[in-house]
């Protein structure tokens, strides 16, 4: 049992990782929503945030896409090791 949850944990970070690449980086545009982004990134691996301003990253050290939203919607974003 617990070897499915360790293969399914495995595809879920594959099929999130496969996602953080200089396409979907492109089709980034400040004033998306965070449904909008969410769709083209999946879910993020880690957010953080304080008066309204929130940021999440996709990805890991190598590779990665991060997002600042300011309510819902994208101000800033930004990627490293992009292939």
């Amino acid at each position: 049992m617990s070897m499915r949850i360790v293969a399914l944990l495995a595809c879920c970070l594959l099929a999130a990782c496969g996602k953080v690449n200089q396409e979907n980086y492109s089709k980034l545009k400040a004033g998306m929503s965070k449904q909008e982004v969410e769709s083209l990134l999946g879910a993020p691996g880690e957010c953080a945030g304080a008066l309204g301003m929130t940021s999440c990253t996709w990805g890991d050290d190598k590779a990665y896409i991060s997002v600042q939203y300011a309510g819902d919607k994208v101000m800033l974003f930004s990627g490293k090791g992009l292939k």
